[in-house]
């Protein structure tokens, strides 16, 4: 618990001013408290390449009928998740695993709840072949874009191409990159800035989630409150169609293991889980504090707490902290 607090306690203020210089990566706005951002070499940084990431993003042309666009299931107001357990692809179609935040996903080491992409370029394929979500393919859609006027000087402006695989792929990714979100109301109070302050009942909670007792912070910790860990939580007895980690590596331990979620921005985020089958916060902390359904691959961590109602209110308030308001209004990433 010191360390992360003495971590958290370092952060520095960051504004949405100014985010890009000429000059990339280096001028890119991040908390302090956080690592240095991983950037592939082939793949700076750049403000025209976010540009042009971003218009991407945001255009429904990815899908194959030209009706779903990223953001339709990553809504920047939303921090950049779906409130529908499973999110609509073309034709209405429907996913089998709740939409994943997108804040700060530059830091993680592997792309999807199951690990089973490993970089933000390569993962861009996964939404974009995957029948229930766009159900395209990336040449035909380097031919639409090709036969586009707006991105065909886009990509000769940026890349000195026409559309591509490789441009495609970088511009989503960096701009994905450049989703950053470290201003909450707990970030403002652990780097003690003037007037930011926890209630009575969000101190508390502060404090029982950093405890040895609950061990809340031994998964959800560090400067984007995750380790990154596959872990199973004991949701299910059984995970029926969706085996978690286990689809990747066939392993029979790795079965309903998913990776450990980051809790920044959580109260906005519903509803939880791998399979959004939590409606709200208030569930999500029963399940942990009746210690999971008990199958056999649920992490050892995850144990019967027996909570009070005012520690679960506490807890709640203090989840509510985590929020970064600043983010959810950030234009720049949408305009």
């Amino acid at each position: 618990m010191a360390g992360l607090l003495g971590l958290l306690l370092s952060v520095d203020g960051c504004t949405e001013d100014n985010l890009f210089e000429m000059g990339g990566i280096s001028t890119l706005d991040i908390p302090a408290n956080f690592p240095d951002m991983p950037v592939p070499d082939d793949n700076p940084m750049l403000p025209e390449r976010i540009e042009l990431g971003r218009a991407l993003f945001f255009d429904p042309i990815l899908s194959v009928d030209s009706s779903v666009s990223c953001a339709s299931c990553h809504k920047p107001e939303w921090a950049f998740t779906d409130h529908a357990s499973f999110s609509a692809g073309v034709e209405g179609r429907l996913g089998f695993r709740n939409a994943p935040t997108l804040a700060n996903v530059a830091w993680a080491p592997v792309m999807l709840m199951d690990g089973g992409s490993p970089t933000l370029e390569q993962q861009v394929y996964v939404p974009l072949e995957d029948p229930h979500e766009m159900d395209f393919n990336m040449v035909l859609l380097t031919e639409r874009l090709s036969a586009n006027t707006y991105y065909t000087q886009r990509f000769q402006a940026v890349f000195g191409t026409a559309p591509d695989p490789f441009g495609i792929t970088r511009a989503l990714a960096a701009y994905q990159r450049s989703i950053i979100s470290g201003n909450s109301r707990f970030d403002r109070y652990a780097r003690k800035e003037p007037g930011a302050t926890l209630t009575e009942s969000e101190e508390r909670g502060r404090e029982l989630f950093f405890s040895p007792e609950l061990s809340c912070s031994s998964c959800h910790n560090g400067f984007h409150f995750t380790s990154w860990e596959f872990i199973n939580n004991g949701l299910y007895t059984d995970y029926g169609l969706d085996s978690g980690r286990a689809r990747i590596t066939a392993q029979p331990n790795d079965v309903g293991k998913f990776r450990v979620p980051t809790l920044r921005n959580i109260a906005v985020t519903f509803p939880y889980m791998h399979d959004g089958s939590l409606p709200d916060l208030e569930a999500v902390i029963d399940h942990y504090d009746n210690g999971g359904q008990g199958h056999p691959n649920q992490d050892a961590r995850i144990k019967p707490l027996g909570l009070t109602s005012e520690q679960k209110t506490d807890l709640l308030h203090f989840l509510y902290t985590l929020t970064d308001n600043q983010f959810l209004r950030n234009t720049s990433l949408v305009e």
